[in-house]
């Protein structure tokens, strides 16, 4: 009975750690997907951003640019959106028209943000949730 009890507990999901390799791998396959070119990492995380209680969270950011400079930036978010897609499966947590497309994927506990900032120009953010730091 007490084996049952522990193995019940032990997949509390992933470690910001964790889900932090899991944001960068997504963003990073996102921005291949897309074929931007001359991509920079804005934001290498890699490192815990402490939100209390012994959790953090990770982040994540890359830009790069698109083959047709004069792309609108609400047209590249739309088209960034259709190629996740194909990287992992992600929810519209928040989606304002022209401000920054914010979503979600639960498994992983991750949040992506679409904000391109001008034509031509893609720039994706994310951040993990929370997490247990081990």
């Amino acid at each position: 009975m007490t084996l049952l009890a522990v193995s019940g507990c032990a997949d509390n999901g992933p470690t910001a750690a964790e889900a932090g390799e899991t944001l960068k791998s997504h963003i990073t396959e996102l921005m291949k997907e897309r074929h931007a070119l001359d991509v920079r990492i804005t934001d290498s995380g890699g490192r815990d951003v402490a939100c209390g209680e012994g959790k953090a969270k990770r982040t994540f950011a890359a830009i790069g640019r698109d083959p047709a400079p004069q792309t609108e930036p609400d047209m590249l978010n739309d088209l960034l959106l259709g190629a996740l897609s194909r990287v992992a499966s992600y929810r519209i947590a928040e989606d304002r028209g022209n401000a920054p497309i914010r979503l979600a994927n639960d498994e992983y506990k991750t949040v992506i943000i679409l904000e391109s900032p001008g034509n031509g120009q893609y720039a994706v953010r994310g951040e993990t949730e929370c997490l247990p730091t081990s």
